[in-house]
């Protein structure tokens, strides 16, 4: 019954099934007692579609419950029902020869692998999976499939799905302009990196971000649009990076604002002058930082700087 889902030019090896009866039953392998966690989290969301009710709960455990990338999981599973004819491990929660990674038939102890399957996947008599050596990739659902003898021809399945996370890395917050101009520019503010599965917050001087006509978020979240940045709209910013498993949140950023130059003034210590007196000039603007000043005369350059001093007077 289970050779009808298997590509028949898919060929099975006796040194894998023989590996698999070595190890035996997994109740605690050695293989996992080894295996340290820090990065890729995962954690097991069973979808029961078993059918008769009587059969008892399959359940699906992985150990460690935290692993990280580079190291090994099994996926142990408890509770199998009595007579199978056999199961298959599926990447994803679709059933097809595509997404097939391995099966085991009880009858003759058969492994047989599929086109997903990378060499780092080990099936097991109790149906238990072990991936070596993790890695991004691995991340998403699987879906475990078992077949029951039945009464006459007719068998009955099951299904059981569950998910890998990846532990979600520190983000940071990138900014399209670093200066930008007050009111005059727009800003936007990426959250950085593009994380798979995951959910993306901000926060606006330590509380959650206001929906205002200024501040706009993109379909995802992950990034921010600032329509003419203000001093309140300055920041500081953080972002958060979340999954069902762990959250991240950045370290705070904050806009440097230009402030936009206003009308110069020229100013004098004095109304009047005599001749071969030297005036002093001053030009004076609100600008944040301080603008630079260059001074004219009759259209020609003369020098850079806010305090000009012009030469003798004369009456010419």
């Amino acid at each position: 019954m289970l050779r009808k889902f298997l590509d028949p030019r898919i060929i099975s090896t006796e040194e894998n099934t023989q590996a698999a009866e070595t190890m035996g039953p997994l109740s605690a392998p050695p293989c996992t007692q080894r295996i340290k966690w820090k990065g890729l989290l995962l954690t097991a969301s069973l979808l029961n579609f078993w059918n008769p009710p009587t059969i008892a709960q399959v359940t699906i455990e992985a150990q460690p419950p935290k692993v990280s990338e580079g190291k090994d999981v099994l996926l142990l599973v408890h509770n199998l029902p009595q007579n199978l004819t056999g199961y298959m491990w599926y990447k994803g929660q679709i059933r097809d020869l595509y997404h097939y990674i391995t099966s085991y038939v009880v009858d003759g102890q058969r492994i047989t692998y599929g086109p997903t399957y990378s060499g780092r996947e080990t099936v097991y008599s109790n149906a238990s999976l072990l991936i070596q050596n993790v890695t991004w990739e691995d991340a998403g659902s699987y879906t475990l499939h078992i077949i029951q003898r039945g009464d006459g021809t007719r068998g009955v399945t099951g299904n059981f799905t569950f998910t890998l996370y990846l532990e979600t890395p520190k983000p940071s917050i990138s900014s399209s302009k670093l200066n930008p101009r007050e009111i005059m520019e727009g800003v936007v503010l990426i959250c950085d990196p593009a994380t798979p599965n995951a959910s993306y917050l901000w926060w606006l001087n330590g509380q959650n971000l206001p929906t205002t006509q200024r501040l706009q978020l993109s379909k995802t979240n992950r990034t921010l649009f600032i329509f003419g940045a203000t001093k309140y709209t300055a920041g500081p910013y953080e972002c958060e990076i979340r999954n069902p498993v762990s959250a991240s949140r950045s370290d705070p950023f904050t806009l440097n604002l230009l402030h936009g130059l206003d009308a110069p003034t020229i100013s004098s210590s004095y109304t009047y002058y005599h001749t071969r007196e030297v005036p002093k000039l001053s030009c004076l603007t609100g600008s944040h930082p301080l603008a630079e000043h260059s001074w004219l005369i009759d259209g020609k350059f003369q020098q850079s700087a806010q305090v000009f001093f012009i030469p003798q007077i004369t009456k010419t």
